[in-house]
């Protein structure tokens, strides 16, 4: 296939890694180092736009690096969004959008001048081509097939799993977990490997594999995709760089030296894996290795709180379970607060959770939101991207860099967002709206993460196709170039304040007092008018002359339908969840 073309100088050259060839250990030797895929480009850097994916090997992209690098720009390795549409013959906004995406999902922060390094915007158009993970097909998928209507003729192609079928499937037996994905990103690097080398690769004089050499600036791109446990650089665990003088330039070294090396490490780092998953399916994983859900993970500070158990409860935490993302996953019909001390890592992941209320009060990278439904998910300071995908009847609020939604149908966003939404494949009756909510340390945490309150462009959806070329399912020939559904603007007479308890304690004297997003004036305006309404509400109760057991009849008459619109509604949970505070 033409996809799987390699450069025939690293080919060739490239024989199978030895298995008797040591890979890095940390210092001292006791602790094997495993090569890992850098999760982000593959969760938040892929774009389904066409022009943007390349399917030919080395022989386009060399080409587009080659024309980028002799481009009359300040800075002879940094492209803008201006030489990029002219060089991929794209739109200024997708060229825009392009950079956007891979700022958002460097290693590093990037240049606030909005460019990009040409080698590293090479490696970002290098995988796109990549396929996400689909679900592993339910047993008995006809048994719960009837529980996702078909609104659009490309549900069966576009919507793998529904959130209810997630919820009455045990989801963690059906979809990917972290563990493969990372084996997949990987085994995905290898597979492409030698053409990523070739396109970091100079050339000089010589022959065979000797004429492509990697100096130590290009190899340390390959950070952008790849990374040792324990936070190890590829150049300190490289043989051919780890003892560089950093005040003399590193001699570059062979490409075929370099894909070995790299290709051995990945093979070490899949087998690994599949031993501790051979291991734990035959019950002999060690504690360090537990995958539990998220319930049982959760730090003691966290508070869940489920209709089904005694209000106050909290599940303590398993001290064994230690990952650089923190997971909410599986909740259903109950309330879930995660504060700074209660994540780990910077990324988070709420999966699977149903019928509940989540709160994510922290500063934090990135967020994924996946296969939820008719719940209420708070993400309190996001300074990368977060994607949303495979949720229905959500409501998402969110203060943010920038959002992705991909895939859902009658959700609401009400956004903080510095970049234009995404919005991306099969979605259906999406409205948005301008953020609605504060909490104590929400300006701290925004201020942290890099969010400008200041902007927001919460009411210019980006509207990609309706296919999304990353997902490995098939779908219907004649609409890959149709476009996603767009969203609709909340009505500002439906428009509401989000109230969210005071967890922090004590206000401080620079503590958040108000939503520090502006609100547009029609929404701001409908704001005033519904306080002002309820004041009069108020005065009118409190001017009424009743005698004493018609007063008492009406507070009565108040408590009961109050208390009726609670367990409605559902929101009788949030009390539990004050009490046990």
């Amino acid at each position: 296939m033409v996809e799987d073309q390699v450069e025939p100088s690293i080919a060739a050259a490239s024989s199978p890694p030895s298995s008797g060839t040591p890979t890095p250990t940390a210092a001292g030797g006791s602790l094997q180092l495993l090569l890992r895929p850098r999760r982000e480009p593959f969760e938040h850097g892929l774009l389904p736009i066409p022009k943007l994916i390349f399917s030919d090997g080395t022989l386009t992209l060399a080409a587009l690096a080659d024309k980028l690098l002799r481009r009359s720009i300040p800075s002879p390795h940094r492209v803008d969004a201006t030489s990029l549409a002219d060089a991929l013959q794209i739109s200024l906004d997708y060229a825009r959008l392009a950079l956007d995406t891979l700022a958002s999902v460097l290693p590093s922060e990037p240049d606030p001048d909005g460019t990009a390094d040409v080698h590293v915007l090479v490696l970002f158009l290098c995988i796109q081509s990549y396929k996400r993970l689909v679900p592993r097909p339910h047993k008995d998928s006809a048994a719960i097939a009837d529980v996702w209507p078909s609104t659009s003729a490309f549900d069966g192609y576009l919507s793998a799993l529904s959130p209810i079928q997630l919820v009455r499937s045990n989801s963690r037996r059906f979809m990917p977990s972290q563990a493969d994905e990372e084996a997949h990103q990987l085994s995905y690097l290898q597979k492409h490997m030698a053409n990523i080398v070739t396109l970091l690769a100079e050339s000089v004089e010589g022959e065979g594999d000797e004429s492509l050499v990697l100096t130590m600036e290009r190899f340390e791109h390959l950070g952008f995709l790849l990374h040792f446990s324990e936070g190890i650089p590829l150049t300190q665990a490289a043989p051919f760089f780890a003892n560089s003088d950093p005040d003399m330039p590193a001699v570059p070294v062979s490409a075929g030296q370099v894909h070995d090396w790299i290709v051995q490490n990945i093979v070490a780092s899949l087998e690994h894996n599949a031993e501790k998953v051979l291991a734990k399916e035959n019950g002999m994983q060690n504690s360090s290795d537990l995958d539990v859900p998220m319930a049982d993970a959760c730090l003691s500070h966290t508070r869940v709180q489920s209709s089904s158990l005694p209000p106050g409860t909290s599940v303590s935490s398993n001290s064994a379970y230690t990952t650089s993302t923190t997971f909410v996953e599986g909740v259903s019909k109950s309330s879930v607060v995660k504060q700074p001390c209660d994540i780990k890592g910077h990324s988070i992941k709420v999966l699977n959770c149903h019928d509940s209320v989540i709160y994510i009060l922290a500063p934090l990278r990135y967020a994924t939101i996946y296969g939820c439904s008719d719940a209420t998910i708070v993400l309190g300071a996001i300074g990368k991207a977060v994607r949303v995908e495979h949720c229905e009847r959500v409501q998402v609020i969110v203060a943010a860099k920038r959002i992705c939604i991909a895939n859902c149908r009658e959700c609401v966003f009400y956004l903080g967002v510095n970049q234009q939404p995404l919005i991306v494949g099969d979605n259906h009756k999406l409205q948005v709206a301008p953020f609605n909510t504060f909490y104590s340390q929400l300006e701290e945490h925004l201020a942290q993460v890099g969010v400008d309150s200041s902007v927001n462009r919460w009411d210019e959806p980006l509207v990609l196709g309706m296919v999304d070329p990353h997902d490995s399912l098939s779908h219907p020939a004649g609409i890959s170039d149709v476009q996603a559904e767009s969203a609709t603007c909340v009505d500002p007479d439906q428009f509401t304040s989000f109230l969210i308890p005071n967890w922090f304690g004590a206000d401080l004297p620079q503590s958040t007092k108000d939503n520090p997003f502006p609100l547009p004036e029609i929404y701001g305006a409908s704001q005033q008018k519904k306080n002002s309404n309820l004041i009069d509400i108020q005065q009118a109760i409190r001017n009424v002359h009743l005698d004493e057991n018609r007063e008492r009849e009406l507070t009565s008459a108040l408590h009961v339908h109050f208390k009726d619109w609670l367990y409605a509604s559902g929101n009788i949970r949030q009390l539990y969840c004050l009490q046990a505070d």
